[in-house]
């Protein structure tokens, strides 16, 4: 079920509403059962898969805190196996088969070819795998006690907000939630379907609205200029940041407004000043899980200067795999391995090249200059995450030197008008206002991050007089309204 259909419009309200008004005793197994809908309304015999890995999660954890010594290892490893087990079957088997029989095709070994399996991705694997890997590590470190109740635990990995594309919740902070008796909060109910609003504004009217441009020039990239696939990838950078974020608003308010606080999965990105701190700042939940589960197993940054460096190169590569079976994404992974590693390798020598400029002595400037060149890099990674190929991505960033020369040749003429706007485009797939259109809500997006960077909005909002905020309210609705794009675009990263 998507969170911008009509299906969800109607089960939401549901949903919350029984779940205030029956027995606490109750509540979890509600959640549940309202959960293991949502879940089937994709493909219902899949959440049989989902229950497997439940039971022998639920189990495990029970026997590592019952077990000593070696046996510890021993259910936490068969927990682990199942996972990803499953994981690597459903999502990477045909990958690992294609590449093994183009290796018999180069190898002229024609009369081998291993056979694929005709079976489809189930929904957000990625995401309640990697939940249900952290419990049972969680209880073999000894952070968190092995969950007794069943319906509790499955509650845990299959809470329908967050079930399919995060946040990857820990433990520690849901399931003691899920036991305490909750009450209707107005003050957190309001907030919660604020942040939702704001989500579903991010989601369908910018996200959505920009696949218009996206899809077509990515899916098609050899037959449009080399301005439109760099205006193309600028979109794209911001469709996958509105499209992903705006889910994790939505899920983070829909379980708020039942008093269930899920971790922040986003913090204004695109306002990092360092590849670094945007990791800081793009799927929390995500980077992490990375990092306490095996950057650190790994020795983290404890370790030599040559075995730091692959950690990080590491981690990146295995995280550019899980989110999909496709070598773009690995370079994707890699790519920002290599900007980290490059950053911390010539940190001495940007620091004096900033005090030979003077650029040290204009933080404000240097910042501006930071963010800028922070978000060009992760817009050269996001051209190989989009790419369906290999060979599309490095198309496309070959087109970008002729893109910049054309915009520039086109300011220096100053002929600002529709007609050389659309010159300069070249073919698209959708009308110029439309582009414009797209460059605005951009423009409002990041006005309103920056609003939000230094003021909290939603206080600054609460503190107007009662018509300003219903004002405020109902024409945020108008515009999701009439500016939404409803042709039942999933959220991208239901494919991970």
């Amino acid at each position: 079920m998507l969170f911008n259909s009509l299906e969800f419009l109607i089960f939401f309200p549901v949903v919350t509403l029984l779940f205030f008004l029956i027995p606490h005793s109750w509540r979890s197994f509600h959640l549940l059962v309202a959960s293991c809908i949502f879940y089937m309304a994709f493909i219902p015999v899949y959440i049989l898969i989902l229950f497997f890995t439940i039971i022998i999660d639920y189990v495990a954890g029970i026997m590592i805190a019952k077990a000593s010594g070696r046996k510890r290892k021993y259910y936490l490893v068969m927990s682990l196996i199942a996972n990803i087990g499953v994981l690597s079957i459903f999502k990477y088997f045909n990958f690992f088969i294609d590449n093994i029989n183009t290796l018999f095709h180069i190898a002229h070994l024609t009369t081998y070819s291993l056979p694929f399996l005709n079976i489809i991705l189930p929904i957000g694997l990625s995401f309640h795998t990697f939940q249900a890997m952290s419990y049972t590590i969680e209880v073999y470190r000894g952070h968190q006690q092995p969950e007794k109740n069943f319906v509790t635990y499955a509650l845990y990995v299959m809470f329908y907000p967050q079930l399919v594309a995060g946040p990857i919740e820990r433990p520690q902070n849901i399931i003691h939630q899920l036991h305490e008796k909750k009450r209707f909060d107005y003050y957190e109910a309001t907030e919660g379907l604020k942040m939702m609003m704001w989500g579903m504004f991010k989601k369908v009217v910018i996200a959505d609205r920009l696949a218009k441009v996206t899809s077509p020039v990515f899916n098609d990239a050899h037959h449009y200029s080399p301005t439109a696939l760099l205006l193309a990838a600028f979109f794209f950078s911001f469709q996958i940041y509105c499209d992903f974020s705006g889910y994790s608003d939505i899920a983070i308010g829909a379980a708020r407004v039942m008093g269930i606080k899920l971790m922040t999965n986003f913090n204004k990105p695109y306002r990092s000043k360092n590849v670094a701190e945007f990791w800081r700042r793009w799927h929390i939940s995500l980077s992490t899980w990375f990092r306490d589960y095996l950057y650190i197993s790994l020795g983290g940054n404890r370790v030599s200067v040559p075995r730091w460096y692959f950690n990080l190169f590491f981690v990146f590569l295995v995280s550019g795999f899980w989110h999909g079976a496709n070598w773009t994404f690995v370079v994707w992974g890699a790519l920002h391995g290599f900007y980290l590693i490059f950053a911390i390798v010539t940190q001495k020598m940007r620091a004096r090249l900033n005090h030979l400029t003077l650029l040290d002595r204009h933080p404000r400037l240097l910042g501006v200059l930071q963010m800028i060149t922070t978000f060009c890099l992760v817009l050269v990674a996001w051209v190989f995450f989009r790419a369906n190929t290999i060979h599309d991505a490095f198309y496309i960033l070959g087109r970008f030197p002729v893109a910049l020369a054309d915009i520039g040749h086109w300011l220096i003429r100053a002929h600002f008008s529709t007609e050389s706007f659309k010159s300069l485009i070249g073919f698209m797939p959708v009308f110029v206002i439309d582009i414009q259109l797209s460059f605005l809500l951009i423009a409002l997006l990041q006005g309103i991050e920056w609003v939000q960077t230094h003021k909290d909005l939603s206080a600054l909002i609460r503190q107007r007089p009662i018509y300003i905020r219903w004002t405020l309210y109902y024409l945020m609705i108008a515009v999701i309204i009439f500016l939404g794009v409803y042709e039942n675009r999933q959220f991208i990263y239901f494919q991970f």
